[in-house]
């Protein structure tokens, strides 16, 4: 059964409801209308009655034949006609007069205008005069049609009107924003004269909001576009799962299907959009306000050659800072935001994955396909508060020139950075800088993280155009310099919609900076640090190969085939992985002799004797010089024997703490206080061996 359903759309609450036509299931003898379904929407000052008997709905159908064949998508009087092909649609007349619209009553059906329809045995009230007025009335409106062809053509729907939009609003796209026109025609009247706006399209305002738009810039065509709206069972969760076959070992990742638009014929100059935006911490993550401004993408990077195009956005809440980049943005004033994008690098952006349901790059990618610009691209990372991270930047370093890269390498640091471990950092070919710590505002004092937003200054290397950062406990094992070609922000799945923000691509911009520092007091991070405060602001984000952030952890669920696996990708030859991320107790910060997460029972889901020996092979590839910055100190040696002793005492097992040490690092004194063995005599008292260095070696 097919069933076309007229119904107001648009429309602000309180206009009157239009009449419903139902067309449905016609016999062959019957009236075709030539595959069209012809719907009348009408305001509540002029309505056209739905559903009529035998002779008349012959008649309708002719005359909607007779439009649709000429495809007539104009305007009708004061109301408006729509047009929608399909398959041939037939109706039985008999089954029309049994027709009950859902959620009415029997003789109680409220619309604003009412035509009694009776069986056909019953005692017709339907007189002679009124069908005769009734066809005078549609032939009449059709004389109107062809008349107002010349008068309406500078206000219209574009060509092509979904079905969705005559059944009703759907609340998720809903904005209950009042505009302030005053504010609007401030911002429009920023745009240049050379860019004199002609044509306007607009989507997702109502009806009163497109009337404005009109007495606005009355010179102007303003194009209505429309759009189906996603299915309601798409959620965020479904755009942005935990986890997808990357390997489509079982399937292939699909993302949800999003309504594209019917692009309009003619060349826009403004695209202006109406955007929801709810009241609560999850705003960001819409799926509504998702689609409405890809379409927007989509629909600008359609446009072609070097037409100039802006953008609107009316919404209360920043649009999607990584594709509209506020390097584009023009005037942001109150709730409207005017852009002007570059349109190469949106039409870019527009063939990427709605969502992280679909890989972003190939599972096997290409990895000298990409050559980019040298100078323009870098790898960078961060260190502050502590020194214990120089060793593993010194590494990762190590191991990015081993794998091939030429790019710069570039190390934010702070003041608690010592001169000393500056020079180390420098002679494994980090460019150091140093910048100013940023607090988190919601962080205890000497909490783990209570610099780490410190993280935020990766935007202000401006002198690069992109940047991969990485963590300073990764191993890159294999080239990634192909993810310069990435966008922003681009990185592998975390825990369920978010992503980890231990590798990801950045696009360094003063007003990006700006933008994450202007949220800072307001948005709340998932996890209290950094990564958390990221995943709010960059909702939209492309999934890459989680081999390009692997990351050193055995979950309770892993059977041991599964163990297996993941221990032969840490030891594979050549390497299979591109980046491994070594979480628990870090390798440099263990004896070399085994992986030290052995001895702890809570952090035993990190140990990886295999992928420890791998971070000790880059180790002792660095030169003599660079090793001293991974020696111990004596309080870090009584530790690591102090767990030893614990796992013994628990009997662990895996057997680890029964291995001899060897490290040659034990024997090794870099601090005033030597003794690690009468340390450990007194393990967990308060004492004052925490000394400077002793032992420098000077950097040349």
């Amino acid at each position: 059964m097919n069933i076309v359903d007229a119904t107001q759309s648009g429309l602000p609450a309180g206009d009157t409801p239009m009449i419903k036509l139902v067309i449905e299931s016609m016999k062959e003898e019957d009236v075709e209308m030539n595959g069209c379904v012809c719907v009348f929407c009408c305001r509540e000052d002029f309505l056209i009655y739905g559903i009529v008997q035998s002779f008349h709905m012959q008649v309708f159908l002719a005359i909607a034949w007779f439009i649709s064949k000429y495809e007539l998508v104009r305007c009708l009087g004061i109301s408006r006609l729509k047009l929608r092909c399909g398959n041939v649609m037939r109706t039985h007349v008999k089954d029309i007069y049994q027709r009950k619209f859902p959620g009415s009553k029997d003789r109680d059906f409220e619309r604003p205008f009412h035509i009694a329809i009776q069986d056909k045995n019953a005692k017709s009230k339907f007189h002679s005069p009124l069908k005769l007025a009734l066809v005078i009335l549609l032939f009449g409106n059709l004389l109107a049609l062809l008349y107002s062809q010349n008068v309406c053509h500078r206000n219209h729907v574009s060509h092509a009107v979904p079905l969705w939009i005559w059944s009703g609003l759907d609340s998720r796209y809903i904005s209950h924003l009042d505009i302030d026109w005053d504010e609007i025609a401030k911002v429009i009247g920023t745009m240049s004269d050379e860019n004199e706006v002609q044509e306007i399209g607009l989507l997702n305002f109502n009806k009163n909001e497109i009337n404005h738009w009109k007495q606005l810039i009355p010179d102007a065509e303003h194009i209505v576009l429309q759009l189906d709206y996603v299915e309601k069972n798409v959620t965020w969760d479904t755009l942005y799962p935990e986890w997808i076959d990357e390997e489509q070992e079982e399937e292939v990742p699909i993302c949800p299907y999003f309504p594209k638009i019917d692009m309009p014929r003619k060349r826009l100059d403004l695209i202006a959009v109406k955007l929801p935006c709810r009241d609560d911490v999850n705003w960001s993550r819409d799926v509504a306000r998702l689609h409405l401004q890809l379409t927007t993408a989509e629909l600008a990077a359609a446009s072609k050659g070097y037409h100039p195009l802006h953008l609107l956005f009316v919404t209360k809440c920043f649009p999607i800072p990584n594709l509209f980049t506020c390097k584009e943005l023009v005037l942001h004033q109150g709730n409207a935001w005017l852009y002007k994008p570059n349109l190469n690098v949106l039409r870019d952006k527009t063939q990427l994955p709605v969502g992280s349901c679909e890989l972003a790059l190939p599972f096997k990618p290409k990895e000298h396909g990409y050559s980019g610009n040298v100078y323009r691209e870098a790898y960078a990372t961060i260190l502050h508060s502590a020194d214990v991270y120089v060793c593993g930047a010194i590494a990762a370093a190590q191991s990015i020139r081993m794998a091939g890269s030429t790019r710069d390498l570039v190390i934010l640091v702070d003041e608690t950075i010592s001169g000393y471990h500056r020079s180390g950092l420098e002679a494994a070919g980090w460019k150091v800088r140093e910048i100013q710590r940023i607090r988190n505002p919601k962080a205890e004092k000497d909490a783990y993280n209570e610099w780490n937003y410190s993280k935020f200054r990766l935007w202000q290397l401006t002198d690069y155009n992109k940047i991969i950062f990485i963590d300073a406990d990764m191993l890159i094992l294999r080239n990634i310099d192909f993810l310069f070609s990435m966008p922003e922000i681009s990185a592998t799945g975390n825990d369920a919609t978010l992503f980890n923000s231990g590798v990801m691509v950045v696009e360094p911009s003063n007003c990006t900076y700006q933008l994450l520092m202007d949220h800072i007091d307001k948005i709340v991070s998932y996890n209290g640090g950094d990564q958390g405060y990221l995943n709010e602001i960059f909702t939209w984000w492309h999934r890459i190969p989680k081999h390009m952030n692997f990351l050193k952890h055995f979950w309770d669920r892993d059977d041991e085939e599964e163990k297996q696996i993941k221990t032969g990708l840490f030891g594979a030859e050549p390497p299979i992985l591109y980046v491994v991320h070594y979480l628990g107790q870090k390798p440099w910060l263990c004896f070399r002799d085994y992986d030290c997460n052995w001895n702890v029972d809570i952090l035993q889901e990190f140990a990886s004797d295999v992928a420890h020996w791998r971070w000790w092979q880059v180790h002792d590839s660095m030169s003599e010089l660079l090793q001293q910055f991974c020696l111990l100190k004596t309080t870090h040696k009584a530790q690591l024997q102090w767990d030893r002793m614990q796992a013994q005492k628990a009997n662990y097992t895996d057997g680890h703490w029964e291995i001899k040490i060897r490290d040659r690092r034990l024997k090794r004194c870099i601090d005033n206080y030597c003794s690690w063995k009468n340390m450990l005599k007194h393990w967990g008292e308060e004492n004052s061996t925490e000394n400077e260095f002793v032992h420098r070696p000077r950097v040349p």
